[in-house]
């Protein structure tokens, strides 16, 4: 690695003498920083009147162009109050802050699937493997499993760097079960393994954007991690918005229409992004709609970006999650015929898994050279989390029928799950039955995005407070109710509209508590500021 950085450094060097346009004030900065001559005075100039070398108007322009809404102002307020209570517990009208502003699970009391852990925990200890105890404290699948895990990872050691794509053998088990998941071949040299699913979404955004000339088309509502990345990357945000009389339809109609009016503003559009299930909006694709989506993007040469990280967050019977690599090859399409990009992520479905940032890239469609430039990058940051990576593989390649563990763990899955549906039904029912709010069935996904009509009187407060109007009811809310939501503001929405998200991960018992804070809330703000 030092040889590398002394090598790149000499080249450096090499070309900046090589160009006499930069040879002087190189030569010049260098004798100046090495002289040990007194050509200058110190105290010419006052270190109070300098400028400080990081300010806001010398940093770069995409940090401060993009937002993240999920952790943004709001959020910040809750965490103030937070420390107020425990501080002083009575100085609030409320004695805990409950978020509903994330999909964060664990955070929320739901317990980690226990299969999943005791292979964790025997991967980074290895050293009781061969401990007698160690059969009656763990199942003896989740030791077989540890083993199997083990010899695929260098050193046999979860402290190690492994390949940039990720530890070949795990890559082979997330590829079995996405062949058994399509019923179509997966090819684990298709699969990079990634610190959750966000780090592969900028990899790609980093890949297809050059310029603000070119644009990704991205839903609106749509996840702000889609807008932050291309932001951050230089791109143009192409919005086509999702049909909330439809159930938050997605129209190929309207992805023609923008896709048509970017490219007359000069626009390249490189990519769609479909969030399936959808976040913020909790519809699920139908698989003929899929099938029209894949269509458009065969013809229109686009690269289809598909967020599947919900993709067991399913709670609507007569519905089923497909995904587009399934619905493309199913319609006859190969590599040859659409690039296609699956992102997947352990911080979701029944396991909730945050903060131990696994998850994976699936590309396909995509030439030798080009994924040879994606490997180059994924190298940049050596590779992502060995915990991670292993708990990718056991999302993709659970407990099976037989298996000593496979009872519990189809017991703790499908509590986790139909707990969450009782909870989307649950306050789905208590949105809708508050004046002026309309909330859309949750198919699948963690959230309900309601849409609110706020009094003229309200929407004049929140411009007074220089605010959203839908910033505003969800501040107020917090400050009244200790109940984050995130408005929809940050999401994106029709013009005039108004919109917040709610996620449905706070444990069930505590459901009760939300809708009552909630309803009495609501209806103490509707009439402050009715007409």
């Amino acid at each position: 690695m030092r040889r590398f950085v002394i090598g790149s450094a000499r080249n450096l060097l090499h070309r900046s003498h090589q160009n006499s346009q930069f040879q002087r004030p190189l030569l010049s900065s260098s004798y100046r920083l090495l002289s040990s001559s007194p050509s200058a005075n110190p105290s010419s100039s006052s270190s109070s009147t300098m400028a400080p070398p990081v300010a806001l108007n010398n940093i770069n322009p995409k940090v401060l162009e993009c937002e993240y809404a999920v952790r943004g102002e709001i959020v910040t307020l809750a965490q103030k109050l937070q420390e107020e209570i425990k501080a002083k517990p009575e100085s609030h009208p409320f004695e805990e802050i409950l978020y509903c502003n994330i999909g964060n699970p664990q955070s929320l009391g739901q317990q980690p699937i226990t299969f999943f852990r005791e292979v964790l925990a025997l991967c980074d200890h290895p050293a009781i493997l061969d401990k007698s105890e160690t059969q009656g404290l763990f199942s003896a699948d989740s030791i077989e499993r540890a083993w199997q895990i083990l010899d695929q990872i260098p050193g046999r050691a979860t402290g190690a760097y492994s390949h940039s794509q990720g530890v070949k053998g795990l890559r082979d088990a997330i590829a079995a079960g996405i062949e058994a998941r399509d019923g179509f071949p997966a090819d684990p040299n298709d699969i990079f393994l990634t610190d959750g699913a966000s780090p592969a979404v900028h990899m790609m955004m980093q890949l297809l954007i050059r310029s603000e000339k070119d644009g990704i088309l991205c839903p609106i509502p749509q996840y702000p991690l889609y807008s932050a990345s291309i932001a951050l990357h230089g791109g143009s945000l192409v919005p086509y918005y999702l049909d909330e009389a439809t159930g938050w339809g997605l129209e190929v109609s309207e992805l023609k229409k923008q896709l048509e009016t970017a490219r007359s503003k000069g626009i390249t559009v490189r990519a769609l992004v479909v969030i399936n299930p959808g976040n913020p909006t909790g519809q699920l694709l139908a698989e003929e709609n899929q099938k029209a989506i894949v269509e458009f993007c065969k013809q229109e040469g686009l690269v289809l970006l598909a967020d599947e990280v919900y993709q067991e967050n399913v709670y609507v019977p007569e519905k089923k999650f497909h995904s587009f690599k399934k619905v493309s090859r199913s319609m006859g399409y190969g590599e040859k015929d659409i690039s296609l990009v699956s992102f997947q992520s352990v911080s979701k479905g029944y396991y909730g898994e945050c903060g131990k940032r696994g998850g994976y890239m699936e590309i396909t469609g995509f030439g030798a050279d080009v994924r040879e430039q994606i490997y180059k990058v994924a190298s940049v940051n050596l590779c992502s989390n060995i915990s991670g990576q292993i708990l990718a593989s056991l999302v993709m390649s659970p407990p099976k029928v037989g298996d000593e563990s496979y009872e519990s763990y189809s017991a703790e899955r499908d509590g986790i799950l139909s707990s969450l549906a009782r909870r989307a039904k649950t306050l789905e029912d208590a949105f809708n039955k508050l004046e002026g709010v309309k909330c859309n069935k949750a198919e699948g996904a963690m959230y309900l995005f309601p849409r609110i009509e706020l009094p003229e009187k309200a929407i004049k407060a929140a411009e007074a407070a220089k605010k959203a109007p839908d910033a505003y009811y969800c501040q107020r809310l917090l400050t009244a109710t200790g109940i984050v939501f995130v408005p929809g503001s940050g999401f994106g929405q029709v013009p005039g509209t108004w919109h917040f998200r709610c996620t449905i991960l706070p444990q069930e018992e505590k459901i009760p508590a939300v809708v009552s804070r909630l309803t009495d809330f609501h209806k103490s703000f509707m009439d402050e500021f009715r007409g």
